[in-house]
């Protein structure tokens, strides 16, 4: 049996409390703003410096989002050299015009999309510190997730919009620059208004609190009247429990709700058109997604979730999504699944997505692609087969890069992709044909309700599921995640002894596997062989009604291995390693014996 350990056990996580009131320009497409931070820190060090995201800063010529586009061998064709082209009016830029701790003035610097702060006085482990802030922003244009007048015509998709306490964890602070990636910050409390001319409607990621003051801001049946285009409101949203706050405006949009049996309201917010004809069925397609999703990856724990049309694609936020909405049913179905996911896997988990992103775009592509098959109504043990095909196109292209890699650190964007999102599905896949698809589901299960609003990190993913299992498993993620090695068995020989037969089995790339063998007979029956690994010390259980034996151990240091079975070879009609496919053997050819 492995040694059953514990992770994090010193386990903290730093405590933000935002409150925001931000007045908008809708002419000049800029807005000025004032903060205040309530930072706790629960680490057991001493911080004498604290770090800020200015993300808009990205959206300059020259900065190092725009020569990374330029520079990268296949740049988003969202970037492409559309920052360089941006004139003055349509960049990105936030200004503090001062800052302050616990009314101290603070020096500070700015260096591209970091704010570096120099505190006034030090915050010991368990104090707490009160950061006040005002900024002038301006919102560039659409291009890459955050900004005005994206390609559908939505007026504001505001994401990372804000000056955003960097993260501090047990591997000290996170101020990575900002190149279109993965996002990493605190849980707490956001406590946001936003006074904007009154003909926009606002959607969020967060509870409006002054509906009745709104008057037809969250009213199904939404109706303008021009004469008030020249007047703002203010809109206030509380999120009690989040890392990141996103809005989105629009003068067109309408709003949809649709309630989910013992789950979330769900809220849809888009521009009525024939272009978004689609959306009209999208909430009751949500509802069976959400109790799925339920039933299968854990309880969604907030009370609502936004489905916004904005943004430059999906992007998930905390209880909400923005999704480009003209698409055609299957891929807007799938782009709003998909996001959703990112609910449990980056908005209540929120893993680094800098160093995990697999843990997250992974995890989330696993989940996405069982949960598009029940909606289809597909019965299909397959359903991740795409993402095995897209990580052997990875292996084949030569650019692979171990998991491991910063997400930033990529060096093209297809080698991020196909490892974040595809192999980081296949991870879990395949961790279900070491444990079985049962033990898979308990995991999953097991992984969310323990480590929801705590920042897993992949250790600690891998201590439920050996918690889970009874297996030793970090040997798998020595492989699969620190390596770009490779998995490919084979049957290399079939011999007659008597009334027996040797089937001879080789491992010919690194990355070693138990193996399930199966022997079809030509009476039509089948055996089933199961040859334990051993350094797993354990083994799965069987997951079908077929007759299993377990043979003795195959040691990772040996390459080959003789199973002889007792069956004679003029019954064989064939031998397969691993029918279910769940096993990322890159060269399948030789998985199979045919005996003629």
């Amino acid at each position: 049996m492995p040694l059953i350990g514990t992770s994090q056990e010193a386990y903290w996580q730093q405590e933000v409390n935002y409150k925001m009131q931000v007045d908008v320009d809708v002419e000049r497409h800029q807005l000025n703003g004032n903060q205040t931070l309530l930072y706790t820190n629960n680490s057991p060090d001493t911080l004498h410096e604290i770090y800020y995201h200015l993300y808009f800063n990205a959206f300059k010529p020259d900065g190092m989002m725009d020569i990374r586009s330029r520079s990268i061998l296949d740049p988003d064709d969202r970037v492409l050299d559309r920052i360089s082209k941006l004139n003055n009016d349509e960049i990105g830029y936030h200004i503090i015009t001062n800052l302050s701790q616990d009314g101290t003035d603070l020096s500070y610097n700015v260096e591209y999309t970091i704010l570096e702060v120099e505190l006034a006085h030090p915050i010991l482990p368990g104090g707490r510190t009160e950061l006040s802030l005002n900024f002038k922003s301006q919102i560039p244009v659409q291009i890459r997730r955050s900004g005005r007048d994206n390609k559908e015509g939505i007026s504001y998709s505001m994401a990372q919009w804000y000056p955003k306490i960097a993260a501090y964890d047990s591997r000290g602070w996170h101020a990575n620059p900002y190149i279109a990636r993965e996002f990493y910050a605190p849980w707490g409390q956001f406590d946001v208004s936003i006074t904007i001319n009154k003909n926009y409607i606002i959607a969020a990621s967060g509870i409006l609190e002054n509906n009745n003051e709104i008057g037809y801001g969250y009213q199904d049946d939404l109706s303008i009247d021009p004469k008030h285009n020249e007047e703002k409101l203010t809109w206030h949203f509380i999120n009690e429990k989040a890392h990141d706050f996103m809005w989105a405006a629009d003068p067109d949009y309408i709003h949809e709700t649709v309630q989910v049996p013992n789950g979330p309201k769900l809220h849809f917010f888009y521009q009525q058109s024939h272009a978004t004809r689609h959306w009209k069925k999208l909430p009751e397609i949500l509802i069976t997604a959400f109790r799925y999703m339920n039933t299968h990856f854990g309880t969604y724990p907030y009370n609502d979730f936004y489905v916004i049309q904005g943004g430059d694609g999906g992007m998930e936020y905390p209880m909400s999504t923005l999704i480009t909405g003209h698409r055609d049913l299957v891929s807007l179905v799938g782009v709003a699944v998909h996001e959703a996911l990112h609910s449990w896997y980056q908005g209540v988990l929120a893993t680094d997505e800098s160093y995990y992103h697999w843990m997250d775009e992974g995890y989330t592509t696993y989940a996405s692609s069982l949960t598009m098959d029940y909606l289809m109504g597909v019965d299909n043990d397959q359903s991740n087969a795409k993402n095995y095909i897209n990580y052997y196109s990875l292996v084949t292209s030569g650019q692979e890069e171990p998991m491991s890699t910063h997400a930033d650190y990529f060096e093209t964007n297809f080698a991020y992709k196909r490892a974040a999102y595809s192999k980081g599905a296949v991870s879990l896949s395949q961790l279900g044909y070491l444990v079985g698809d049962d033990c898979l589901k308990k995991i999953l299960l097991n992984y969310f309700d323990q480590w929801k609003f705590k920042h897993p990190n992949m250790n600690d993913f891998i201590r439920v599921a050996e918690k889970t299992s009874s297996m030793e498993l970090d040997w798998y993620y020595d492989y699969w995640i620190h390596s770009i090695k490779t998995i490919d068995y084979a049957i290399q020989e079939v011999q007659s002894i008597e009334q027996s037969t040797i089937i001879k089995l080789q491992r010919i790339k690194p990355i070693p596997m138990p193996i399930d063998l199966i022997i079809n007979l030509k009476d039509g029956t089948k055996k089933c062989y199961y040859i334990p690994l051993g350094i797993m010390r354990g083994y799965k259980k069987p997951e079908n009604a077929m007759p299993r034996e377990i043979m003795r151990d195959w040691h990772w240091t040996h390459p080959n291995y003789n199973l002889m079975i007792e069956v004679n070879l003029d019954n064989i009609k064939s031998i397969e390693i691993d029918p279910s496919r769940r096993m990322a053997d890159i060269d399948r050819s030789n998985n199979s014996y045919l005996n003629k």
